[in-house]
């Protein structure tokens, strides 16, 4: 069915006719782009780009997958679509790869092709996943065909990993981008089968929780108030305020402050969720803010006098505040659990620091449950009832207390039998 495609049609109208499994809705935009719809309620509508491909006995229709309609809007897809098409023109007469021989590619040209351009697209932290695969696996597996890969050598590539004295993390890293990497082959029909699904991960939990106890609080703040570098010491004063991130703090625009309501509203475009969030802010958030003070001289809140521009690095002076403080081991990206035990010790629940910290998974602030259990430990002990004449847990038993326990302890004598 050739339509018109809107985002109104999209939201209300791909529907699968009754007595029918799969419906095409083709675009009348670029000719050959698509949205399947199938009957199960389950299924995504997908976009493909259908075309004619060269064969040794002829032309045949082939179908390519842009991307679910969650994945690419109707412009991006499009877009791809022309793209696609326009490079196929340049090679009319290439063949298409059979869908059994897909499997045959090796493992770096499906990362080369297909599988690095896509994380580029959906991945922030893409080049964490390059480097990865650049220094290990690639060595490892890059010449592998994709149907070669076995459960048992990446099992011994874990092994490997061990050896060079990885953290844990950092060999779970590897293995669970081998898998990310044939997941994506399988939902591109590369692969029938994925052969590392539920292989088992290390799963050590390596979270560090360096803060700051209250009396090196104390220093570090007092450092913070006086040392000359005033804009990042405002940077850090407004971290251990808000507990934002330090990317999300150095990319913080005036136009997204409203002191008047005290309220920070960080775009999704800064957030490591991608979901756009307000901050609520307290005294020493506005006074770092205020100090900074350059609302019509630059476009950020903490900007570099200098340049005018964002910070792109703060550590290494961070690190000469910390050590002025007396703090070895603190990294600056604990402000932001210092905010978090502050929030818990007045009395905050899990739920309030999620809401604070902006985690979109709850599971990822149970980090601080034990903190939260402390917290609830101190509120428990202020309602402990007092027993009279009772000495406290653990003390030692006065004299008159142990002779009386001695003589309850005395066992009388056995009866003769008359």
């Amino acid at each position: 069915m050739i339509v018109n495609l809107t985002p109104g049609f999209i939201a209300s109208q791909l529907t699968v006719p009754e007595g029918k499994a799969r419906a095409e809705y083709c675009d009348t935009v670029v000719r050959g782009l698509l949205i399947e719809v199938r009957s199960p309620p389950s299924f995504v509508p997908t976009w493909y780009l259908r075309h004619k491909v060269e064969e040794l006995e002829g032309k045949k229709t082939a179908y390519d997958r842009l991307g679910t309609i969650k994945e690419l809007t109707i412009p991006q897809a499009r877009k791809k679509a022309t793209l696609l098409k326009a490079e196929y023109a340049l090679a009319p007469k290439k063949r298409a790869v059979p869908v059994e021989e897909k499997s045959a590619i090796t493992l770096d040209t499906f990362w080369t092709d297909h599988a690095l351009p896509y994380l580029k697209l959906h991945k922030r932290s893409w080049q964490r996943d390059e480097q990865l695969y650049r220094i290990r696996i690639k060595p490892k597996f890059g010449e592998a065909r994709l149907c070669d890969i076995t459960r048992y050598q990446v099992q011994q590539f874990q092994t490997q990993l061990a050896g060079e004295k990885l953290s844990p993390a950092s060999q779970d890293h590897h293995i669970k981008l081998l898998r990310r990497l044939l997941n994506l082959a399988v939902e591109w029909e590369f692969l029938e089968k994925n052969v590392l699904r539920g292989i088992k991960l290390l799963n050590v939990d390596n979270q560090l929780h360096d803060v700051a106890d209250e009396e090196q609080l104390r220093k570090l703040v007092e450092v913070l108030h006086t040392d000359a570098n005033r804009p990042v010491c405002n940077i850090l004063l407004f971290l251990l305020s808000t507990g934002a991130r330090v990317s999300e703090a150095l990319k913080a625009k005036w136009s997204e402050v409203d002191l008047d309501k005290g309220v920070w509203y960080i775009p999704a475009a800064n957030s490591k969720s991608k979901r756009g969030r307000a901050v609520p802010l307290n005294e020493s958030a506005r006074r770092a803010i205020d100090e900074a003070g350059q609302r019509e001289k630059f476009e950020v809140v903490f900007a570099n006098p200098e340049t005018g521009k964002s910070y792109v690095r703060i550590t290494r002076t961070f690190y000469r505040l910390r050590k002025l403080a007396g703090i070895t081991k603190m990294r600056i990206h604990s402000c932001r659990h210092q905010y978090a035990d502050r929030v818990l010790a007045a009395g905050g629940s899990l739920y309030s620091v999620q809401m604070l910290l902006g985690h979109a998974d709850p599971r990822v602030s149970q980090r601080y449950a034990k903190l939260s259990m402390k917290a609830l430990q101190d509120a428990a002990n202020m309602a402990a009832l007092s027993v009279p004449n009772s000495p406290p847990l653990g003390a030692p038993a006065g004299q008159e207390a142990v002779a009386e326990a001695s003589e309850t302890a005395k066992v009388p004598p056995f009866p003769r039998a008359a």
